[in-house]
């Protein structure tokens, strides 16, 4: 080799210019470097197994592992016997048993002296090791709510603190056990059941850590203060003495008697002042609008001029019979909440209510089902059979629960940069999440100023979205002109489920006079029979082709994808708003139509046998 070649050699290998120049070549796959969320997540942030004490109660014997095994896709045998298995795995789960005396029904069926010591337990011991008129009878007072008020504060009062940390442990290493990074995620958490006087305040806790640090403090429940505030206090600490991270999803507000969304004072008399809304914005990002107990976006005397307002509404009041009344709701429900939030931010400076919003199935089986023609119901005594249609689920006021009342709902999908809990959760931090009511539908969601109705038709809808906007759950900050917004939505049907009817984009706004305003606008739609809105406005229904009998449909109507670009025709530039989407699906069978095919059974007239799964995404926000 000549002196000189060995020079060039050298330099090539020493000089930093040419390393450097190296190192800012770009990519030749566009991909490789991208931080934007490409995938969508399906998971179940809300469910129980044998380990809450309710569920138990009920009949639930599936535990931890079979219910990571039956989300990530395997075949499991019900509690009853049935074999089980998901159309599809889900990509995350949260087993979020209620922290309040977690897994010890499974120490009374066995006798453990650490809790039969006390005469109560002692008793539930004999009689669920009994015959099965005795099992019968354990399981006829268990849904008496008092009853399981009793089980949870008996039971956690015998949990020393030694008992407590090995349940939590076991927990925390049956779901480490499955977590496979990329391929499933068990997010840690537990539920927080607050009920203050039977008014449903639950939250589920979730994680953004592992074992190492969330095994540091035991679950903080009801038992220690039924107060949310406290709940965010005790955040407050996990983070400051672990470096972890963590926040709370409520849910069920329409079971809160008023209490979910307060507007003045929050439960307790905590006054809604700056420093209640700054607290609840950190650790709430996220709101469950969709579950087996009803959906929760709106009510139809919220919103009257919204036809598809009235979706499995339960109108009850709360756990322990306090009835409902009208003047309860604005403080119940989502939408009114996304509304108030507005007023309130004008008042305080922040926000509480800017949350995006996720669904999920609240299941007490051990079984996260949510697909119609797959649904295990809420708990073990409503499994699969010809008469659960007419079981008693629970109470809810003074009228009894029955079974056909159970909403066959939801699922979270969250748009993530990867399926771990690192980038499920910052998803979830950052709002850019949205729920279905168990069809799993793709989704996406921009606000920009700029975005044309060419960008509807572009291949890549996300890099024109993240390019010229926010996605769902961001802030759209002022034009800087006196434009209206767009925003960019893209919407396909589930590969095994529905067509698409339409796209909506519900708006909320504050007026300059303080008061609040909403609107449903179709943007874009299916065209059978080339269908247009009507000189009033309205959209005629998209048709139907349900099979009641048969419990099929066709998707000879609707459209497998909908997209658009849709500007605001009433924007006011000084006004604070949010927009989200709604997307709804042709109609197609119930679960009840799907039990009473396969069980021949005859339900009663009263009873719904068809549904328009839908799905919402998470809001975008406007500041003048």
């Amino acid at each position: 080799m000549s002196k000189n070649l060995k020079l060039c050699i050298s330099a090539l290998l020493l000089s930093p210019t040419i390393i450097l120049a190296a190192t800012e070549t770009p990519a030749f796959s566009p991909y490789s470097q991208s931080q934007r969320a490409t995938t969508v997540l399906w998971g179940d942030t809300h469910l129980h197994s044998s380990l809450s004490t309710d569920a138990f109660g009920f009949g639930a014997r599936l535990g931890p592992e079979k219910a990571f095994r039956f989300a990530a896709g395997e075949t499991v045998t019900s509690s009853h016997g049935l074999e089980a298995r998901l159309s599809r795995p889900l990509d995350f789960v949260v087993l979020a048993d209620h922290a309040e005396s977690l897994g010890m029904m499974s120490m009374v069926l066995e006798g453990d002296r650490r809790v039969t010591s006390d005469p109560t337990i002692a008793r539930w011991h004999k009689l669920l090791n009994g015959s099965d008129k005795d099992r019968a009878l354990f399981q006829s007072e268990f849904f008496s709510r008092p009853t399981r008020k009793l089980a949870f504060s008996k039971l956690s009062a015998l949990a020393d603190t030694d008992l407590a940390n090995s349940i939590w442990h076991d927990t925390l290493s049956t779901a480490e056990r499955h977590y496979r990074p990329g391929q499933f995620t068990p997010l840690l958490g537990y539920e927080y059941t607050s009920a203050p006087g039977g008014s449903n305040l639950h939250r589920v806790v979730v994680y953004r850590d592992g074992a190492d640090k969330v095994g540091k403090l035991l679950p903080f429940s009801s038992n220690d203060s039924d107060e949310p505030v406290n709940l965010w206090r005790f955040f407050e600490r996990y983070e400051n003495q672990t470096g972890g991270q963590v926040l709370g999803i409520p849910h069920n507000g329409n079971l809160s008697n008023g209490l979910m969304f307060p507007v003045d004072f929050a439960h307790a008399n905590n006054p809604v002042d700056a420093a209640y809304t700054r607290a609840r914005q950190r650790w709430e990002p996220v709101y469950e609008i969709t579950q087996i107990k009803g959906d929760g976006e709106t009510h139809p005397l919220l919103s009257p001029d919204d036809k598809f307002a009235d979706y499995e509404t339960w109108d009850r009041g709360n756990f322990s019979g306090v009835p409902k009344t009208d003047d309860m709701l604005p403080t119940e429900y989502g939408r009114s909440a996304l509304k108030s939030g507005l007023a309130l931010e004008a008042r305080t400076g922040t926000n509480p209510y800017q949350f995006g919003l996720i669904g999920s199935t609240d299941s007490h089986t051990g079984l996260a089902t949510a697909a119609e023609d797959n649904f295990f119901g809420k708990h073990s005594s409503v499994e699969p059979g010809a008469d659960r249609w007419q079981h008693l689920v629970g109470k809810a006021g003074e009228d009894a629960v029955l079974g056909w009342q159970m909403a066959s709902s939801g699922y979270a999908a969250i748009w993530a940069i990867e399926n771990t809990r690192e980038g499920i959760w910052d998803a979830l931090k950052r709002r850019e999440v949205y729920a279905t009511t168990g069809s799993r539908i793709t989704v996406r969601f921009y606000g920009g100023w700029n975005f044309t109705e060419a960008d509807a038709n572009t291949p890549d809808i996300a890099r024109t979205g993240y390019t010229g906007g926010v996605p769902m759950g961001g802030e759209l900050a002022a034009g800087g002109k006196e434009q209206a917004p767009t925003f960019l939505v893209a919407a396909s049907r589930d590969p095994i489920g529905a067509n698409l009817d339409r796209v909506q984009i519900v708006k909320g706004w504050l007026d300059a006079g303080g008061a609040l305003h909403e609107q449903v606008y179709d943007v874009v739609w299916s065209t059978p029979d080339r269908r247009q809105p009507d000189a009033s406005g309205n959209l005629p229904p998209v048709g139907n082709t349900v099979d009641i009998a048969n419990a099929t449909w066709s998707n000879s109507i609707g459209s497998a994808e909908l997209a658009t670009v849709w500007r605001d025709p009433d924007f006011n530039t000084d006004q604070t708003a949010f927009y989200y989407a709604r997307v709804i699906e042709i109609p197609t069978p119930r679960w009840t139509a799907y039990d009473s095919k396969r069980f021949g059974t005859q339900m009663a007239t009263e009873v719904p046998m068809t549904t328009q799964e839908r799905a919402y995404t998470s809001p975008i926000w406007y500041r003048p």
